[in-house]
């Protein structure tokens, strides 16, 4: 069952939140932390979500509880808006198959939809066309399958990110046509990387404010991040990567000399020359501020707290170069894996705890619409258990619930019209609109 809407309160605790065994003695607890030099953490909650087509949410510990979802095609009840300013309503755009991710191309006025089965579709006006299909390449289980997508800055290259059919994670780039259509004939494989376990892949892609793309990669599974990849950058799970896509030599993609693992080592610590932060659990979805440049990475938690992260650009560099975001020495904000050093880990600047604001954070993108002026420029992102959709906004100390009632929510995205669009597992895709 839904609970009844949060009721917003300005610059103090904003979330009803529970434990993992969702006693209701244990809610009351999510918070906005800010300082005068950073923003910090509030939490939320951890748990692999199963659903009926055997689709999960994005990544919570494989001995969470399984919550059930709307079957895929189903289309649950309108979501309601709820207490808050400005009020917001939602008017369904389409239907699809376990949509995961919502991508826009330069210079198109479309929106393209990612299919965890495999397929991107292309969606302008009322008309939609596949315009790839790898379904012969990935397997749409659990957390596995396609995830991600993102185009060159020309749009002429398509970047996708899927398990593949023996579980690794792969990235590749395809040539796109002027209609849109991605040449799967022509796939080139950047990047493939192991992973230990079935869940915690990540997947997300984004291309960057500088034009090198960034690949968003989880801790490689099980519960605990038993290998502690995410807290040693020497490795590539449980990180968020950068490269350029161009060819170096023999290999595939060229390292970006201003990575701060470039030379083999920053501020003392050895690393990856692709890691360009770390210390991240799931990052199931991440997206950069096309205004300030602002880094948001919402990271799935373990058993008790889920987390949004924020850093900013520094010293004319894009957002989050070298930064540990403290998994798993930390949960949110909490001390957790005490055997793992906290080596200057930057906290979340929002974090929830699991119960009835839900298990899984789905990010989140910063609002610079205009439909909805009096939103911008608030963080607007989902959970996929409790469907609420929240607005942070920072500036007012502020968690906004904007609408409940939504379905397994994967992803929270800005369409080709700056507007936010909401998607359901279970297939449907929502624009929010003044309410």
């Amino acid at each position: 069952m839904r609970r009844s809407a949060s009721i917003l309160v300005a610059g103090a605790l904003v979330l009803a939140a529970c434990a993992d065994d969702a006693r209701p003695e244990q809610q009351g607890s999510a918070q906005i932390l800010v300082t005068t030099t950073t923003v910090e953490p509030v939490a939320n909650p951890p748990g692999p979500v199963a659903t009926t087509t055997q689709a999960t949410s994005p990544s919570a510990s494989s001995e969470s509880t399984p919550v059930g979802t709307a079957p895929a095609g189903s289309t649950a009840a309108t979501p309601q808006p709820t207490v808050g300013d400005p009020r917001v309503s939602s008017v369904e755009v389409g239907l699809f198959v376990t949509p995961v991710d919502l991508v826009v191309r330069p210079g198109d006025d479309a929106f393209y939809i990612v299919e965890q089965q495999g397929r991107v579709i292309r969606v302008l006006d009322d008309a939609k066309s596949a315009v790839a299909d790898i379904t012969d390449r990935t397997a749409a289980e659990g957390e596995k399958g396609l995830l991600g997508l993102a185009f060159s800055p020309d749009g002429m290259h398509a970047y996708l990110d899927y398990t593949s059919r023996t579980t690794d994670t792969v990235v590749a780039e395809y040539p796109v046509d002027e209609a849109g259509h991605f040449d799967v004939a022509s796939e080139r494989i950047l990047l493939s990387v192991e992973q230990p376990f079935r869940n915690h892949n990540g997947g997300d892609l984004a291309t960057g404010p500088d034009g090198m793309l960034y690949i968003a990669l989880g801790d490689g599974g099980s519960a605990d991040d038993p290998r502690r990849a995410a807290s040693d950058p020497t490795v590539l799970l449980g990180s968020l990567l950068r490269i350029d896509p161009a060819p170096d030599g023999e290999r595939a993609y060229t390292i970006p000399s201003d990575n701060p693992f470039a030379g083999g080592s920053f501020n003392g610590i050895a690393g990856a020359p692709e890691v360009w932060a770390w210390g991240l659990r799931n990052p199931w979805k991440f997206d950069f501020d096309p205004v300030t440049g602002d880094l948001w990475i919402a990271d799935v938690g373990q058993n008790e707290i889920e987390e949004i992260n924020l850093a900013s650009p520094a010293d004319g560099s894009v957002a989050g170069r070298g930064v540990n975001f403290g998994w798993s020495a930390f949960e949110g904000d909490q001390r957790y894996n005490t055997d793992v050093a906290d080596l200057d880990s930057v906290m979340p600047v929002l974090t929830y705890r699991h119960g009835s604001d839900g298990c899984s954070v789905s990010g989140g993108t910063p609002y610079r619409g205009t439909a909805i002026a009096e939103l911008s420029p608030a963080y607007v992102y989902s959970d996929f258990c409790s469907g609420i959709v929240w607005a942070l906004d920072l500036a007012g100390q502020r968690n906004l619930t904007l609408l409940d009632g939504f379905e397994g929510v994967s992803a929270v995205r800005t369409g080709p019209d700056g507007e936010i669009y909401v998607l359901e597992l279970g297939g449907p895709v929502h624009r929010l609109i003044p309410g």
